[in-house]
């Protein structure tokens, strides 16, 4: 048994996963980017009831990232966590939330509920304080790191050791390039500050992947410029380019979905 998690959903068009502990006590979700409704009918499929949340966790503002939190925080009656400068974005798009239920974690800090321990870092994009999380319990340790223009050493480091992996794999560059957005778009998502391509994922995971990750999940995927089928390609094709070999490592890449739930996740599990 071990620390276990679901991605509700994942890509441009709505966030959210849910984290659980190892006895179950308690339990998070990361992100709110759907309804308050369709986060309740995911929650429920996955046999969580959303009113023994702990809390929510926010990466950034963006409504991908945001578009339920307001009424969730305030049909639960849940706390929200996010540093000061995401929270100064937030007033003005979530609706009123109690002060008591305003808690204020920055990057770099870490927050406990139970054995449960959660880290906030620094993440690049184009957002007013943006964070991943990495969740730790005894020996296990589970990474989430979506909506980063660029892969920095620092986040390096926070990622590296992590038994299972949430990265996010954006685009095809091919594909953003050729595609129907204007060019100022292309622009911000190619920037340093946007999103991470297929191919950066892979040389990313050329350097992080050690002998202990089992399970790599590519995230954040975009409907117009990526299909899982090339992605997980990509990704494999530029690992083994760095004689990175996943069958060896024991290690495997898995899918999200932006329309259904993955399953659970015991990263303790082989």
């Amino acid at each position: 048994m071990g620390i276990r998690f679901t991605i509700l959903a994942s890509g441009s068009t709505g966030n959210a996963t849910v984290v659980q502990s190892t006895d179950g006590e308690h339990t998070l979700l990361v992100d709110a980017g759907l309804s308050a409704k369709k986060i309740g009918e995911l929650m429920k499929e996955r046999g969580v009831d959303a009113g023994s949340l702990d809390g929510v966790l926010v990466t950034h503002e963006h409504a991908d990232h945001i578009k339920g939190l307001g009424a969730v925080a305030r049909k639960f009656d849940l706390p929200v966590y996010a540093n000061e400068k995401t929270w100064a974005e937030l007033e003005r798009h979530i609706g009123e939330i109690a002060e008591e239920k305003r808690k204020v974690l920055e990057p770099g800090d870490v927050v406990e509920f139970g054995s449960l321990k959660v880290e906030s870092y620094s993440i690049s994009h184009d957002a007013a304080d943006p964070v991943g999380y990495c969740f730790h319990e005894e020996q296990q340790k589970l990474a989430l790191a979506t909506d980063l223009g660029y892969m920095s050493p620092k986040v390096k480091e926070k990622l590296v050791d992590a038994d299972v992996m949430v990265l996010e794999s954006n685009h095809d560059v091919e594909m953003l390039r050729m595609g129907k957005y204007p060019w100022n778009i292309k622009r911000r998502i190619l920037s340093d500050v946007g999103h991470l391509s297929n191919d950066a994922a892979g040389e990313a995971l050329s350097e992080l992947l050690s002998g202990g990750t089992k399970r790599v999940y590519l995230a954040h995927l975009s409907r117009d410029h990526n299909v899982m089928d090339l992605a997980r390609l990509t990704v494999n094709n530029v690992l083994e380019e760095h004689g990175v070999y996943l069958q060896d490592r024991k290690t495997r890449l898995m899918d999200t979905y932006w329309d259904r739930a993955t399953e659970w996740d015991d990263i303790g599990e082989l």
